[in-house]
């Protein structure tokens, strides 16, 4: 069995000093690969030099929280950082009015920048949305109506409108472990939606550990418990979620060697 942790934070200080038994744990759990996100582009040596590792693979982007004090106006520098053979993806980027830690300009200036990456590049993008769907879906459509990109909606809990929308321009939806809390009934509907095809898996480490470690510290080998939860949703077998996520990932993420 091989899974992938689509997303997570391996630079976070939660994880300083142990990131060689991080990995062993996760292989004994059959997590095969990783892809850590970098949140800042003054971040990138730090977060690059983590894929020596092995098996771990970046994504270089401004989270939206950032986009006041790291926030993008050329896609310059992604591009240019995006040729390394680690870096697989465009993003953390997107929208976050929950928390509005940066002004909603800015995340929108900064996503912005961050697509046009994905088209230069041709590089996979991931959004972040919290509570600003109708804003995420209007970005996303009028970046695609000037040059298509793929991409993914990390650690989804939206709305059945915002996955539709989401889907209907190629995206994909990741599953992180807040589908496994006993109160997400209403968002595992949702995703009882998301075609096979479509679905991938995370942790978001050092966030949102799944049941049975929820409160705790999460890391990459917990993604076994996330995909668990959505074989059984999907009344699959384990062994066949791992083997379809793992194929989504290939397809999205199509610079990381198979």
């Amino acid at each position: 069995m091989m899974l992938v942790d689509s997303h997570c934070h391996l630079d976070f200080p939660d994880f300083a000093g142990e990131h060689a038994a991080l990995i062993a744990r996760a292989a004994a759990m059959g997590v095969s690969k990783i892809l850590t996100i970098c949140t800042t582009l003054e971040k990138f040596k730090v977060v690059h030099r983590l894929t020596q590792y092995g098996p771990i693979y970046m994504a270089l982007g401004v989270h939206p929280h950032e986009a006041a004090a790291h926030g993008l106006r050329d896609p310059k520098a992604l591009v240019d950082l995006a040729g390394s053979p680690k870096v697989v993806g465009i993003g953390e980027t997107g929208f976050d009015f929950f928390y509005d830690k940066s002004p909603r300009l800015r995340q929108e200036e900064s996503f912005r920048v961050h697509c046009d990456a994905c088209r230069q590049t041709g590089l996979p993008l991931i959004v972040h949305t919290r509570e600003a769907e109708a804003e995420t879906v209007r970005i996303l459509h009028s970046e695609m109506a000037q040059g298509l990109f793929t991409g993914e909606i990390h650690c989804f809990t939206g709305s059945a409108y915002l996955r539709d929308a989401c889907l209907e321009m190629g995206l994909y939806i990741s599953a992180s472990g807040i589908t496994t809390f006993k109160k997400s009934e209403e968002l595992r509907a949702v995703f009882k939606g998301v075609p096979l095809d479509r679905l991938l898996v995370e942790t978001d480490a050092p966030y949102l550990a799944p049941t049975p470690y929820r409160g705790k510290r999460n890391e990459p080998a917990y993604t076994h418990y996330t995909a668990k939860a959505m074989a059984q949703l999907f009344e699959i077998s384990l062994e066949e979620m791992a083997a379809q996520t793992t194929a989504n990932f290939h397809r999205l993420f199509s610079k990381v060697p198979q």
